[in-house]
């Protein structure tokens, strides 16, 4: 497909559809004085002036003077203005490939999540350049530009650092509420791949887990296994890499690992496992654990929706179809992300039974671009000339999640008991979907369906 084709075509996939829409950003998002021809000239000039460094291999046992550097950057006292107008590009994105998600892998376990698959798909742009950032400008949920071909609209540096506010939610709560949260960033290129000092150091921000390694991709196997044993050597919980199926003309893989794991305060495990119903004639025996108290809950469309915290910032949604109604494979019931779930909850004593979750999953979002029909978005013609001086090409751009819930763990087994009979009995015993979101924004962290709790990937 030739480069001036790309944009319509972009355009008519984002602007079909209800959710699939093109937001105006806010003023304070713009670059300003980008349509002139003296604009054009500067980012000319910004291009060849890129300052650039060869990573470290992945076998190397020391620490670079640029990863010092990094680890002790210290964020800029901006104001946190357009933080809140991310929220609906980042479900846009979610519930795009979501859709794509659920072609691949139709009634199998999925999540996903919304807000780290926007920062990888943002990260790509910062390092884009004419129309490949005019084309990622319209994914990320921005109006294209109007002039693609020489220059940004939006300043990549202002959205990322608004990006970094809200991704900061799970990392404060952490630890002091019953939530373990851990993310691991890696960026790996092929050996002697001359990469941007500005790009890698806009990645880099303070809690993050980043590094950046070269790796020898023309040997996939002994590479996926390097990268692989980098991972978990690195990772701060128990995060194994799952990468395989590295093409060898791969030049840059961007990864982004997160470990996610909440204690449900006051929930207490059930002595025996419960049946659960994977569809109307199969059923497991399944590990489950109970909690009651006062909740948040709705019905709506067909759906009961129940909302517990997880801490003063994060909450967890669960969203089964009522009246005994499967999962649906379309868009009957909205099962896309949609802020509509947090509205009009209203709080009553709930008894609330619901599996065990414990499980990874990973996706190339290279692939999902091209389920979306973008194969060329960031294919080998891609213009990254700010990410890197040499002919890179990206191979995967993976997410990988461990998604965890648990029972306290100083709450004995629960038994049968008696409920007051207005106390609203929820069991989760049959296929549901689950949202993690911080509360302030309802900015989507997870999201996603849990058809066999008894599998784990």
């Amino acid at each position: 497909m030739k480069v001036g084709v790309i944009v319509p075509c972009v355009l008519l996939y984002l602007t079909t559809g209800g959710c699939d829409r093109v937001y105006v950003h806010p003023f304070y998002l713009t670059s300003l004085n980008n349509t002139d021809v003296n604009s054009c000239k500067k980012l000319e000039e910004k291009e060849q002036l890129v300052k650039m460094f060869v990573p470290l291999s992945i076998e190397s046992h020391f620490t670079s003077t640029y990863e010092e550097s990094l680890s002790n950057k210290s964020e800029e006292g901006e104001k946190h203005l357009g933080v809140k107008f991310l929220k609906d590009p980042i479900y846009m994105l979610g519930a795009r490939f979501h859709k794509e998600l659920k072609k691949i892998h139709g009634s199998s376990n999925i999540i996903l999540s919304p807000i780290f698959m926007y920062e990888s798909m943002l990260s790509i742009y910062l390092g884009a350049s004419r129309q490949t950032a005019a084309n990622l400008q319209v994914l990320l949920g921005f109006d294209p530009p109007p002039n693609a071909s020489c220059t940004f609209k939006i300043d990549g540096h202002k959205v990322l650092f608004a990006l970094k506010i809200i991704l900061n939610a799970p990392l404060h709560a952490r630890d002091t509420e019953g939530l373990t949260f851990s993310k691991l960033l890696c960026l790996f290129s092929a050996p002697g791949t001359h990469l941007s000092e500005s790009f890698v150091h806009e990645l880099a921000f303070p809690d993050v887990n980043f590094h950046v390694r070269a790796v020898d991709f023309t040997n996939p196997t002994e590479a996926a296994r390097q990268i692989n044993a980098f991972v978990e050597r690195k990772s701060t919980h128990r995060t194994k890499g799952l990468l395989a199926d590295i093409d060898p003309e791969t030049t840059l893989l961007l990864a982004t690992y997160t470990h996610f794991k909440a204690v449900i305060n006051g929930a207490s495990p059930l002595k025996e496992p419960q049946e659960f119903w994977l569809d109307s004639q199969t059923k497991i025996f399944v590990p489950m654990m109970t909690v009651t108290g006062n909740f948040k809950h709705k019905y709506q469309t067909g759906l009961s929706i129940v909302e517990i915290p997880l801490s003063k910032s994060i909450f967890l949604l669960f969203l089964q179809p009522s009246n005994n109604k499967k999962l649906p494979n379309d868009d009957q019931y909205s099962l896309t992300p949609s802020p509509k779930w947090f509205q009009n909850l209203q709080s009553k004593p709930i008894h609330l039974t619901f599996p065990r979750v414990s499980f990874t999953s990973m996706y190339n979002l290279q692939e999902l671009l091209v389920q979306y029909g973008m194969p060329n978005l960031l294919g080998k013609e891609a213009n990254l000339r700010l990410l890197s001086s040499s002919n890179v090409t990206i191979g995967k751009i993976i997410n990988q999640q461990l998604f965890e819930l648990s029972p306290s763990k100083d709450q004995e087994e629960a038994h049968t008991e008696e409920h007051a009979s207005e106390t609203l009995k929820i069991t989760l015993n049959k296929p549901f979907q689950f949202a993690v979101y911080e509360k302030e924004l309802t900015a989507l962290i997870y999201f996603g369906q849990i058809t066999n709790p008894l599998n784990e990937t």
